[in-house]
C-alpha cells in the first residue's frame, strides 16, 4: 500500500477540544440518579465495568494493549480516553476499536472541527438548539508523521463526506507502526490536524482555557470564552 511521505513535526501547543463533562474530577452525571453514597458507588462500579479507558487499562480491550497507553503523568486519563473512547463508526484516521488524539496546530481550526462535527449530530436530531462546553487541551509534538499535505495520491483521505479511503490508509499506517498523520484540516480552510496513533507521543498535556458554544437555531454555533473564564481573566 502506497504510504505518505515522512515528516518530522515539531509543533507545540496543539488544541484538542473537549467536552467539560469529560473532566477528570469532574462532576459526573451519575450523581443525579444516585439516591445515596452506597447507591452512587454501585452505579459508579457498573459504569467501570462498561468503561472502554478502564478497560484498556486492564488490558481488556484487544485493539490497544496497556504498554501503549501512560501512567503517573498529567491528564493521562484524558491522553488514554482518545485512545479507547473510539467513535463507534470510526473518525478519519480511526476505526471504531480504536481511538486518536486528534488535534490542530491552531485553536480556530479545533474549534471549527468540533463545531461541524456537533452540528451534524444537531441536524440528525432536526434541532440546532444546544451549549456545550469544552475544554481546550494543549499538547506538543515532536515525532515523524506521515504528510498528506505533501504526498499525491491521498485526495480520497480528505473527501469531506467519506472516511472510507482515509480509515483503510490508517489502519495500514497503523499495521506498520505509524506514529500518525499530519494533514489539512477539512473543515477549516488553511488550517492544520494531527491524528495521533501512540498515546506516547502525545506530549506536555496541559489544560486551557474552556469556550462555549450555542446553537440558536443554525449549524453555525457562536462561539464565546466561558463566563466562569472570563471572570478569572478579570480577577487575574
Amino acid at each position: 500500500m502506497a504510504r505518505p511521505p515522512l515528516t518530522l513535526v515539531r509543533q507545540v501547543d496543539t488544541h484538542r477540544l473537549v467536552p467539560s463533562k469529560h473532566t477528570p474530577g469532574g462532576d459526573s452525571v451519575l450523581s443525579a440518579i444516585a439516591d445515596d453514597d452506597e447507591h452512587l458507588r454501585a452505579i459508579f462500579e457498573l459504569d467501570a465495568a462498561t468503561n472502554d479507558r478502564l478497560l484498556a487499562e486492564h488490558q481488556r480491550l484487544p485493539d490497544l494493549g496497556l504498554e501503549e497507553l501512560v501512567f503517573g503523568v498529567p491528564y493521562a486519563t484524558v491522553v488514554n480516553a482518545a485512545f479507547a473512547h473510539a467513535h463507534p463508526l470510526g473518525s478519519r484516521f480511526s476505526g471504531p476499536h480504536r481511538g486518536a488524539w486528534y488535534a490542530a496546530f491552531d485553536l480556530l481550526t479545533s474549534q471549527a472541527e468540533v463545531a461541524f462535527h456537533k452540528s451534524v449530530q444537531l441536524a440528525e436530531i432536526g434541532r440546532f438548539d444546544e451549549t456545550v462546553t469544552y475544554d481546550d487541551y494543549l499538547a506538543d509534538f515532536s515525532a515523524s508523521f506521515h504528510d498528506l499535505r505533501r504526498g499525491r495520491g491521498f485526495r480520497g483521505c480528505l473527501d469531506p463526506t467519506s472516511y472510507l479511503e482515509s480509515q483503510a490508509l490508517a489502519e495500514g499506517l497503523l499495521d506498520a507502526d505509524s506514529l500518525g498523520v499530519v494533514y489539512p484540516s477539512v473543515r477549516h480552510d488553511t488550517g492544520t490536524c494531527v491524528a495521533c496513533f501512540r498515546p506516547t507521543i502525545v506530549g506536555n498535556v496541559r489544560r486551557d482555557r474552556t469556550y462555549r458554544f450555542t446553537w440558536k437555531g443554525t449549524p453555525e454555533p457562536v462561539i464565546v470564552l466561558d463566563a466562569r473564564e472570563r471572570t478569572a481573566r478579570r480577577g487575574a
